[in-house]
């Protein structure tokens, strides 16, 4: 200490006063740079953030609706518009949404790059109030199916960009948690879906309130998204920094902000996300994050869960359980494991849900296999089936489901993000749609042994892949993780 003392008292006798004086300020500057540079001791409250990420789910409570809105209410809607009996048409109205979530979830990366997070929630939620008042007041099918389009335009458009949001928006320490807010609200929708369409059978004319009764909250999407801070991802890629700067102040408190800018610019850069080609997502430097991102959504679907969804109410039935009761069970499982999901997201880490949710679902089908083998008969293949499939949709909840739509915005590097995730979303519904649309005749032509067996093969690639590939994002900035995985030129 004395040491140092003496040596500034000789550089001081050395130097005139007014140069001694400009090295005390550059010495001040220099730790006042430091410090406001240095991160904070203590983390930013969620609290701030949170009505943000509420506000977002809201796309993902519509998007499960709109996917079970039609489950009870078919038959009727059939006897209404005049095509009961028709199989092809009663597909239609199901598997229109899909066609429309295609298109939506194509486009949704170039719309929230050309017009911002909050502006494509205005356009997710636009087609869906459009589309849900056609389908409400249609007299035929015709009108049934433009509704149903645009409502699936509106359905592939939300979800890519409610992911996007909620990782952009989030502090580090709470970015899972509140990813996993988006399954829960899905399974809300779908909940939501089943028990307003309860009355259908009993009061005539009810499915149409059933739709606009989703126009409600799709309401709400539009209004409230105005009173939420934009993605400052977003704002610094444009080079609008201060708004940037005050969109954090809104998210984190203003302590944090400089902090989280200088975060920021370590490598995002400002006015080059209208660059991305679609050559460096398919085959270029980014080709192998993408791979990754869209082989996760494939093997998620591959996994059977929609088979599952589709096969669960015959299964139910032959049990003597009303169909009604059945999808209650169904929500019930779907919903538990997406809260306990969003209880460990933050403290086990995404690769490890994601290990043991693909895990515990091939054990799952694992048990469809033996309740369909002629091994057991009976009661105990019927109760071993509607066991292990309780527990695959409880196990699918836990990490195969609300995982990739997290992970994904996190592992894509900031400038590609929002058309990597539009790329990955699209090969989610295509094989969606044709999952739904071959189960049935793949069911008839190779046995229920035989088919869950694929599904369990599929759910054990899904292990290997992911402790081959997929890293560990739990905890870390945005930037981290960029940084860590960027491609060198």
């Amino acid at each position: 200490m004395w040491g140092r003392q003496r040596e500034a008292y000789v550089m001081y006798k050395r130097l005139s006063s007014r140069d001694f004086a400009k090295i005390v300020d550059m010495e001040e500057n220099s730790a006042l740079l430091q410090s406001s540079m240095a991160p904070e001791t203590s983390s930013p409250s969620w609290r701030l953030s949170f009505p943000h990420v509420v506000v977002a789910t809201i796309t993902s409570f519509l998007f499960g609706y709109h996917i079970g809105v039609v489950n009870e209410p078919l038959e009727s809607i059939s006897v209404d518009l005049g095509f009961s009996g028709n199989a092809l048409a009663e597909g239609l109205v199901v598997s229109t949404c899909l066609g429309g979530a295609f298109v939506g979830s194509l486009l949704s990366g170039w719309i929230a790059d050309g017009v911002g997070r909050r502006r494509a929630f205005q356009l997710c939620a636009l087609p869906m109030i459009i589309g849900a008042s056609m389908s409400a007041s249609t007299k035929n099918l015709a009108g049934m199916l433009l509704g149903r389009l645009f409502v699936g335009t509106g359905m592939g458009l939300g979800p890519p960009v409610a992911s996007l949001y909620v990782t952009e928006v989030s502090p580090a320490f709470v970015r899972g948690t509140y990813g996993s807010l988006i399954q829960i609200a899905t399974c809300l929708g779908l909940i939501g879906a089943l028990f307003i369409g309860i009355p259908v059978k009993e009061i005539a004319g009810w499915w149409r309130i059933c739709f606009w009764m989703s126009t409600i909250p799709a309401a709400i999407l539009f209004v409230a998204v105005i009173f939420c801070a934009e993605s400052p991802h977003w704002l610094y890629k444009k080079g609008r920094t201060e708004e940037a700067e005050t969109a954090f102040e809104k998210l984190l408190g203003a302590s944090h902000v400089k902090y989280a800018m200088a975060e920021l610019s370590k490598s995002d850069r400002g006015g080059d996300s209208d660059t991305v080609k679609m050559s460096e997502l398919l085959y270029g430097r980014h080709f192998r994050v993408v791979f990754i991102g869209s082989t996760l959504f494939a093997l998620q679907q591959l996994s059977g869960i929609n088979a599952v969804f589709y096969f669960s109410s015959t299964v139910f039935k032959s049990a003597g359980v009303p169909s009604t009761l059945a999808n209650v069970f169904i929500g019930i499982a779907n919903l538990t494991g997406s809260v306990i999901a969003m209880v460990l997201m933050d403290k086990l880490g995404r690769r490890v849900l994601l290990l043991w949710s693909f895990f515990g679902m091939a054990i799952s089908m694992a048990l469809q296999v033996t309740a369909a083998s002629s091994y057991i008969s009976g009661s105990g293949a019927l109760y071993l089936s509607v066991g292990g499939m309780l527990m695959f949709v409880f196990t699918f909840a836990l990490g195969a489901g609300p995982v990739p739509g997290l992970l994904l915005p996190e592992i894509f590097p900031s400038r590609i993000r929002a058309k990597a995730m539009a790329v990955c979303m699209s090969v989610h519904w295509a094989i969606n749609f044709f999952v739904g649309l071959l189960f049935l005749q793949l069911l008839e032509q190779l046995g229920r042994q035989l088919l869950y067996s694929i599904f369990t093969t599929f759910c054990l690639v899904a292990v290997m892949f992911v402790k081959r590939n997929v890293v560990e994002t739990k905890g870390k900035s945005l930037q981290e993780i960029e940084i860590a995985l960027l491609p060198q030129d």
